[in-house]
């Protein structure tokens, strides 16, 4: 069918008006506190929706469907991983935010150790997200671009070229409300967006089983032939060195999916600074908990719908749909098996939850930079006025650098789902495990801290470089390192004191 005239002007009325209206949504902000938190008086459901939105759209909407479409369902063993996860962080972690006015993640360790802690836990967060929001941001330029593409317009111009011309649309186009607005546009926005996305997804399914000669028992029939429905593997057939590279073994996902979840939605700033919208503990506790079951939900509806696909296309690989890479998958199928006009809503869909994904990411980032870095350090003598034209310039910055980073991402191998959680999980690690060593060991210093921390990104370099584990292990080797090397740190310390 085409992407037509009609789907085009439905994308590009969506994505200005998206614009427009979260501008306007959060157009009165008098201090930081409304810019970053909110006032803290958001309602916790939408709070949930805005944090399933923003780590997971584009990625979910694209990458997910390519990896069932490649592989099968085992990747849904992550997921529930995320559940408990997600339900320790609302048991153990939301309360230690609650304990004074804390305002970021990294509050929390500049009151437990020192503020030289809550720098350095700042800086890695920012250089992290910097790196995998890069990543999402290129992930939002594949279809885009593909769209571009297919209408028959700039037919001169390269793939790469396609893809920069898409990060700077939509990377431009959120810098404008995000700026304006601050998080409560981003919130209200993701609620709205992650509606529409999930209703399109719901949408494209429907359609793939009417197209499908016998509907879902047609997927049943490819699937059972490649093994496509399989969903739990326990990898016991596996020789170790073997087990420890497979990312959707069970022990590995689910064991490994909750810890990088205690990490990503605890110590993250991405998160925590949707928890701390919240008017009180248990508002923020039930949104985080709840978040984890939608996620649940939302891997198993974006994973089938990969299986519908292998069945549509009958099985055949991204090369010979005539793909550059895997992602592409379902992009096809929206823009070239879809009516007039519904394609145009999906897709105007996808790049609207985009837009939601890369304005938390400016939200937070600059929440890190000046609650955390700024303030304390140099800005203790500024009004709230020009606190607030610090920020709306800060997030300006952060959004340039974004963008400069995705343009970098083009020509990335693997889906971008994978890659994006993989350089998550490497500072991860020692994030989470700094959190945990605040919490359990009530006598480890900043010091030990610290040398925890620098001691599992070092561990997990050489990880990385010399020994070949699953992408989900490394949250689990750098949080439990930056642990043992803390305590061992505080004994070793505490005898030379003593020695002394």
């Amino acid at each position: 069918m085409g992407f037509s005239n009609i789907d085009l002007t439905i994308v590009v009325v969506y994505i200005v008006l998206s614009t427009g209206v979260g501008a306007w949504i959060g157009r009165h902000q008098k201090n930081t506190t409304d810019y970053f938190l909110g006032g803290r008086q958001i309602p916790w459901l939408a709070v949930t929706f805005s944090i399933v939105a923003t780590e997971t759209s584009v990625l979910t909407f694209i990458s997910i469907p390519a990896v069932s479409y490649q592989g099968d369902l085992t990747f849904i063993q992550i997921a529930l991983g995320y559940v408990v996860g997600r339900i320790l962080v609302a048991l153990y972690f939301i309360p230690a935010f609650y304990r004074g006015e804390m305002n970021t993640a990294y509050h929390f360790l500049g009151q437990r150790f020192g503020q030289t802690m809550r720098t350095t836990a700042s800086i890695t967060f920012m250089a992290t997200r910097v790196l995998a929001d890069g990543v999402r941001l290129f992930a939002t330029a594949i279809p885009l671009a593909f769209i571009i593409k297919g209408s028959g317009a700039f037919a001169d111009l390269t793939d790469s070229q396609f893809y920069a011309i898409s990060i700077l649309l939509i990377g431009v186009l959120t810098i404008i409300y995000t700026c304006i607005g601050g998080i409560r546009s981003v919130i209200w926005m993701d609620v709205v967006q992650m509606t529409v996305y999930i209703g399109g997804a719901l949408l494209a399914a429907i359609l793939i089983l009417n197209k499908l000669p016998n509907g879902f028992a047609t997927v049943t029939e490819w699937a059972a032939d490649d093994n496509k429905l399989k969903w739990f593997s326990a990898g016991t057939d596996l020789a170790w060195r073997d087990f420890i590279k497979q990312p959707y073994t069970f022990f590995t996902a689910f064991i490994a999916g909750a810890v990088f979840s205690l990490a990503s939605h605890g110590t993250d700033q991405l998160t925590v600074q949707r928890v701390l919208t919240c008017k009180d503990k248990r508002s923020s506790q039930k949104a985080i908990s709840l978040s984890g079951f939608v996620v649940l939900v939302q891997f198993l509806l974006f994973l089938f719908l990969g299986s519908m696909l292998f069945a549509y296309y009958g099985g055949m690989s991204y090369q010979d749909l005539g793909l550059t890479r895997a992602d592409g998958i379902f992009p096809k199928f929206i823009v070239e098996e879809m009516p007039n006009g519904i394609s145009g809503l999906i897709v105007a869909a996808l790049f609207a939850a985009a837009m939601s994904t890369l304005s938390s990411s400016l939200s937070s980032l600059s929440s890190a930079a000046i609650l955390d870095i700024y303030v304390p350090l140099a800005g203790k003598g500024k009004s709230e006025a020009q606190l607030l034209k610090i920020s709306r310039l800060v997030t300006l910055g952060w959004g340039v650098v974004l963008i400069m980073a995705a343009l970098a991402f083009i020509g990335l191998e693997g889906t971008v789902v994978e890659v994006a959680l993989g350089i998550a999980s490497y500072t991860y690690g020692g994030l989470l495990g700094s959190f945990l060593l605040g919490l359990i060991h009530k006598k480890a210093t900043q010091k030990d801290a610290l040398i925890g921390f620098v001691s599992a990104l070092v561990v997990m370099t050489l990880v990385i470089s010399t020994v070949e584990i699953a992408w989900p292990l490394y949250t689990l080797v750098g949080s439990l390192t930056t642990i043992m090397v803390g305590i061992a740190s505080h004994k070793f310390f505490s005898r030379s004191k003593n020695a002394s």
